[in-house]
């Protein structure tokens, strides 16, 4: 079961956790590259998921936005709901690690300049409210919806590589046609030069 939230912020987004440990290997094992994974720093907690649309990445995430997926954090830690000034991470699912010798749900980073933190002083209860009362509980296949995610993105590259060949097709064909009325243009600047110079000798002969 995967839990879905809709942001106050960012309706258009998707906002997601899985219900335990055990869902969440499947939520990082079938990310996407446009996902963006929240954690409570030190302590045990829920792992969210923010995904942004193509194109977006972690820079284009506002301070708001930010604020609820972090308030979704800690509100899904048992720890870290209690305490004061506790400090979020977040960062590109891509930049998560998982090796054999990690526990379940457990997880690293690729490179740690990649992770980013926001401190969240209390809990909102406005905020965390609202987003409970978007909470949709859902049971997808995720394997599919990334194979299915990975197959458009794959036919919209070679769609974009067809467009990309029938336009430099266009373009050299144009560039032939234009070099060849130049040298249509150019053939007959000469003939007419030519034609020129045999009425000059016409001239200078009744001149003599």
């Amino acid at each position: 079961m995967v839990f879905y939230f809709t942001l106050a912020s960012a309706p258009h987004l998707l906002c997601y956790v899985g219900r335990d440990k055990v869902e969440n290997e499947d939520l990082i094992k079938w990310g996407w590259p446009e996902d963006i994974w929240f954690h409570v720093d030190a302590h045990s907690s829920a792992h969210i998921y923010l995904r942004l649309g193509q194109g977006q990445t972690i820079d284009d995430l506002t301070p708001e936005i930010i604020e609820e997926a972090a308030q979704l954090t800690k509100a899904n830690s048992i720890a870290g709901n209690k305490l004061p000034n506790i400090k979020v991470v977040y960062t590109p699912w891509a930049n998560l690690k998982k090796s054999a010798d990690m526990d379940v749900g457990q997880v690293g980073f690729h490179v740690n300049k990649e992770v980013r933190s926001v401190v969240v002083d209390k809990r909102k209860n406005g905020v965390i409210n609202a987003l409970e009362k978007t909470r949709l509980e859902k049971y997808p296949n995720l394997e599919q919806d990334k194979a299915d995610r990975d197959r458009e993105e794959t036919l919209a590259k070679k769609m974009t590589l067809v467009n990309a060949k029938e336009t430099a097709r266009k373009e050299l064909v144009e560039a032939k046609k234009i070099a060849k009325e130049r040298d249509y243009s150019l053939l007959e600047d000469s003939s007419l030069m030519t034609g020129n110079a045999g009425n000059n000798e016409d001239l200078e002969d009744d001149f003599m």
